[in-house]
């Protein structure tokens, strides 16, 4: 049987349409390549966004914000030597864009300057931190990814 030039577009096409059927297919159906968002209310989140930029406003007037190092006890945050360790609060959340399951939340409860968060809490790699904290009714904001 001979295939003449027509038949070749019709099985090219056919072809073609079967190949991206496959693949979207697999997409939707394995487990692998599932990904969420960041937030599940994620249009909730940008509607308070106006006071996270406030907060980081707030943060950059400081003459000492925070600082971090990878200690062998784990991550050490600290917080600005001058202000009462007990008149600060908030929380500290660590997201892990690789595996949902990492990520965690903190509050804050210090009696020093510092918050120590474990070694066995934070797994090697990178990380988004944001420390939403408060002085005095003065809000603060810390964002930044590390690679612990």
């Amino acid at each position: 049987m001979k295939i003449n030039w027509g038949t070749g577009i019709v099985l090219a096409f056919i072809g073609f349409i079967s190949f991206i059927l496959y693949f979207v297919i697999s997409m939707n159906f394995n487990s692998k390549y599932d990904h969420d968002l960041v937030v599940e209310d994620y249009y909730g989140e940008e509607l308070m966004y106006q006071n996270d930029i406030n907060k980081l406003k707030n943060s950059k007037k400081l003459s000492d914000n925070i600082s971090y190092q990878k200690t062998d006890a784990g991550l050490l945050i600290q917080f600005p030597k001058d202000f009462d360790p007990s008149k600060i609060t908030g929380n500290v959340f660590l997201y892990r864009p690789s595996n949902k399951q990492l990520d965690f939340d903190t509050a804050i409860s210090i009696s020093k300057t510092y918050l120590l968060i474990p070694d066995n809490r934070l797994v090697d790699g990178r990380w988004n931190i944001k420390i939403d904290w408060q002085y005095n009714g003065n809000s603060y904001l810390f964002k930044e990814s590390i690679i612990y």
